[in-house]
């Protein structure tokens, strides 16, 4: 017998290939979407335009339809566990991996606050409306899927992504850099050293998260798992490596994160690591990356060389970068004038060793390399 699928949001960056998926495993697939654009899909996918985001538009839309598996990329979580309670028998819905967590210096982190990887087992979701309004909605509707999941409305899975990288994004962060280096900027302003350390997930990667999912429903019924590439690199590395995929030297210039406001828009959300373990999703649906991570971040590159974003369009608009780059010529130049003006240090850090290396009998601990 035929099973049924209805893919919410089937025309975004992941949406064709979670179409395909369920194809090849014999689904018969519908979409829901706002119906602002379309992609090629099979003609025997039908679509279904409305938005999302209301229950009065979705239950409208929906009708009298009952499906096996609704996959929602798309929409409101809260909203589409209230509709298809009693409606499907499976519910993977798509979440963020951050968004939900409490903020940094909640009590529940202990007293060094919240860590830079956040493990799975050892997350705390927010609930103070005055630190992060969004954050307590996002952490109400998982507890919300949860809730429906333990009364019998549906067997939920929650997959949780970091920031999804990869063609067809409608904030492709990687421009800020591309675009810049297109533009023949050669020097590019980073904060910190740019050791920021950033979970990503490729487009690829998170269909295939999604496609475990699917077959593998008794392990995944009732379970969150944050999906995130195997491998994190950190911005000085990936700016090296979009500058090297388009063939130019580019010279990164170090400043204090309060300083190099350029590169904020590619920072996003602060000078801090947003890190999240994928250990779950590993060692219970046998996620890794399918593909690695130079043909992945060049993928995305090479995607948007031949589809740039439209200059001042909507994917810059979301990005918020104005890539002034007449304000940073300007900074570049007194950060410049003022590195000159600050002697070097006479007595720079010596490193040292902390256990004895004796050359002889009964030497003393002393500083390596010392006389």
């Amino acid at each position: 017998m035929t099973r049924s699928a209805l893919v919410i949001g089937g025309t975004g960056p992941t949406g064709p290939s979670v179409v395909a998926g369920l194809l090849e495993r014999d689904f018969d697939v519908a979409i829901l979407h706002g119906g602002h654009h379309e992609v090629d899909l099979p003609l025997r996918v039908r679509h279904i335009h409305t938005d999302p985001h209301w229950p009065d538009t979705l239950r409208d839309a929906i009708g009298s339809a009952r499906f096996d598996l609704v996959v929602a990329q798309y929409g409101r979580l809260a909203v589409t566990a209230e509709v298809f309670a009693g409606r499907t028998e499976r519910l993977i819905a798509i979440g963020g991996a951050h968004g939900s967590l409490a903020h940094e210096d909640d009590a529940r982190w202990g007293p060094l606050g919240r860590p830079a990887m956040v493990g799975e087992r050892e997350e705390h979701l927010q609930r103070n409306p005055s630190r992060d309004s969004l954050g307590v909605k996002m952490a109400a509707a998982e507890i919300a899927l949860f809730d429906a999941h333990q009364i019998g409305a549906f067997e939920a899975t929650l997959l949780a992504y970091p920031v999804v990288y990869g063609p067809r994004q409608v904030a492709p962060h990687e421009w800020c850099i591309v675009r810049r280096l297109l533009d023949g900027r050669r020097r590019i302003v980073v904060a910190d050293g740019g050791i920021r350390l950033e979970s990503r997930l490729y487009t690829e990667h998170a269909v295939h998260a999604v496609m475990l999912t699917v077959d593998h429903r008794e392990a995944a019924a009732g379970r969150k798992f944050v999906v995130t590439d195997d491998h994190v690199f950190t911005m000085r590395q990936r700016i090296a490596f979009v500058a090297s995929r388009l063939g130019v030297d580019v010279e990164l210039v170090d400043m204090p994160y309060a300083l190099a406001t350029p590169c904020h828009p590619y920072w996003r959300h602060g000078p801090d690591h947003r890190l999240r373990s994928n250990a779950t999703i590993r060692q219970q649906l046998g996620y890794t990356d399918t593909t690695p991570m130079p043909e992945a971040l060049g993928t995305t590159v090479d995607w948007l060389v031949e589809h740039p974003p439209v200059l001042g369009g909507a994917e810059e608009a979301r990005l918020g970068d104005p890539f002034d780059y007449a304000r940073e010529d300007d900074l570049l130049e007194r950060w410049d004038e003022m590195r000159q003006r600050i002697p070097a240090d006479a007595t720079p850090f010596r490193s040292t060793h902390a256990y004895r290396h004796p050359r002889r009998r009964d030497e003393r601990w002393h500083p390596r390399g010392a006389d």
